[in-house]
């Protein structure tokens, strides 16, 4: 492929994809603090108590919530010691087939099954700063849309990766000519920035590609993986009423017994069955930590049924998503995506008014181009 070729691959991959991945960058950054942002704006914490207070029986916990929301049935539950100790999430709707953004949400102390928030639905900043950043309020039409964005992005940098080469075969590393046009200052400073964050943004625009794809991938394994899981329970009829979590949990923490919960699909939602609660579990190490493992317990013997690791293309996506916004080094690499997502966002800046800059040029050029014919015209019809 010829350096016309690579210049046009790059240019047009560039403009097709620079407005969308703007938008991706501004939004991201809200995003990278949604913790602090979380803890500053006055969500709820737990209350102070001795650091051996044993948690309550989680039977405890769902009745609790289902007296905070008697009308209600629980889908999921959830823990993260890390952003929220000592609470217990608990996601309730209408109904089992209840979309993820209509689950209404009770939040409770683990330790006492008190209730501490039964917050409305969240549409404020952040939620819509998430909407965005994930489909655009277009549902998975726009999660793909924005995947096929990031791919065009990944183009755009390989590209530019090796029309750098060439572009800087005359000149030393890192430099930019101020004394020369604005225009020309802009071009060196765009090729110097995209260069040195060459490593981040294809880490970002990869591992965003691959998270647009989780409901698809989530589809693939619940009809392959869950679906042999699932096999021998497939013709019976469902249970008549559910039995205990706190047995089906230290059932999960036997089989288990390296890993620690992370949430509960309970029976008929989305990652389990009528027979099952499903328990998935998470390890103990930062990369462990983003990678479940899930067990089937059936609701009538709390017994285990099934325990598997998740497939390959799982743990790709669980892998890739602390990857994409950095939250697994704590603040200090928060701060390090943050500069780095400010330094793209100069450049796809920087590629815009370098194109717009050109394009200018190119119509200044045409219009006296057409002036000249115009005059030589007139020149011809003038008697002389």
């Amino acid at each position: 492929m010829n350096i016309r070729l690579w210049y046009l691959t790059h240019k047009w991959t560039s403009l097709l994809c620079t407005i969308f991945l703007l938008m991706l960058c501004l939004t991201g950054l809200p995003l990278i603090f949604h913790e602090e942002i979380e803890h500053f704006s006055g969500v709820v914490e737990a209350p102070l108590m001795a650091a051996d207070t044993p948690d309550a029986s989680l039977d405890a916990i769902v009745t609790a919530a289902k007296q905070a929301r008697p009308n209600d049935v629980i889908q999921f539950m959830f823990w993260d010691a890390e952003e929220h100790p000592h609470i217990t999430q608990v996601s309730m709707s209408e109904r089992m087939d209840t979309p993820p953004d209509e689950f209404k949400t009770v939040l409770l102390d683990s330790r006492t099954a008190n209730i501490l928030d039964v917050p409305p639905p969240d549409k404020g900043f952040m939620y819509i700063m998430l909407k965005l950043h994930t489909d655009m309020f277009a549902g998975l039409p726009g999660t793909l849309f924005l995947g096929l964005m990031g791919l065009l992005f990944v183009a755009a940098v390989v590209s530019g990766i090796v029309l750098y080469q060439p572009f800087m075969r005359k000149l030393d590393f890192g430099t930019v000519r101020k004394e020369k046009s604005q225009r020309l200052k802009w071009l060196d400073v765009h090729n110097l920035i995209g260069i040195v964050t060459i490593v981040w943004v294809l880490v970002v625009g990869i591992t965003g590609s691959i998270n647009t794809l989780s409901q698809i991938i989530i589809a693939i394994w619940q009809q392959d993986q869950m679906a042999e899981m699932l096999q021998p329970y497939k013709n019976l009829p469902p249970p008549t009423s559910t039995g205990s979590l706190e047995k089906a949990m230290q059932t999960a923490r036997q089989a288990v017994p390296d890993m620690h919960p992370s949430f509960v699909a309970f029976p008929g939602s989305m990652f389990s069955s009528p027979h099952h609660y499903t328990v998935f579990m998470k390890g103990n190490t930062p990369l462990t930590s983003r990678l479940l493992k899930p067990a089937l317990i059936d609701t009538t013997t709390s017994e285990l049924t099934d325990t598997r690791d998740m497939p390959w293309y799982v743990k790709t996506l669980l892998l890739s998503q602390p990857l994409h916004f950095g939250d697994y080094g704590g603040l200090p690499l928060k701060m390090l995506w943050t500069l780095f997502d400010m330094f793209a966002i100069v450049v796809l800046g920087s590629g815009l008014y370098l194109w717009w800059g050109r394009r200018k040029r190119t119509d200044k050029r045409i219009s006296e181009l057409e002036q000249l014919h115009l005059d030589f015209a007139v020149d011809l019809k003038e008697p002389k």
